[in-house]
This record gives structure tokens, sequence and C-alpha cells, in this order.
């Protein structure tokens, strides 16, 4: 499955697109220069497919280009960096 990741910032969320179709969100509310992730959604049929570990990948990525600090409220981004400890630098507590 080809998918890829966009930030969404007027919708408030990183979105992951196979073609015109959203398989999967993941939600954040930016606080200064603080992304902090609320919620992730996949589609139901398109779990285990690797959407979220895409979706997350992606957002982190481009929290990381921007210079920014991830906030994972999130239970899913916050297992996903726990399992990707190259990323467990961008995380940072809310202010």
């Amino acid at each position: 499955m080809d998918l890829t990741v966009t930030d969404v910032p007027q919708a408030g969320r990183y979105e992951a697109r196979a073609g015109d179709r959203v398989l999967g969100l993941a939600a954040y509310q930016r606080q200064g220069d603080r992304v902090v992730f609320t919620h992730t959604e996949v589609d139901p049929d398109a779990e285990g497919d690797g959407v979220g570990s895409t979706l997350v990948r992606g957002a982190l990525d481009d929290v990381r280009a921007h210079g920014l600090r991830a906030v994972p409220r999130c239970s899913f981004v916050r297992a996903w960096i726990d399992r990707h400890p190259d990323y467990a630098d961008l995380v940072d507590t809310p202010a």
C-alpha cells in the first residue's frame, strides 16, 4: 500500500492517505514549539497494514524537520515512540 502522510494544519491533524482516501489521522494541538498529539485513528479496514506506524513516523519526521517538539498524550503515539527510541529525543513535556 502506497501511503502519503500530510500535515493538515487547518484541521489540526496529520493524515495518512492512499490516493484520495484517508486511512488514518493523528490529531494534534500546537502549543508554541510543541505538537501535542491527542488522538490517533486508523480506518478499521486498514488495521494491521502498518498505517498507524507510517502515520506516526511521518508526523514525527515532520515535527523533527520543523525543529519542533512532540508531546505524546495519545497512547498510540507514546507506545510507538517507546518502540522506536531514535525518536525519544523529540519528546517534551507540556507547558
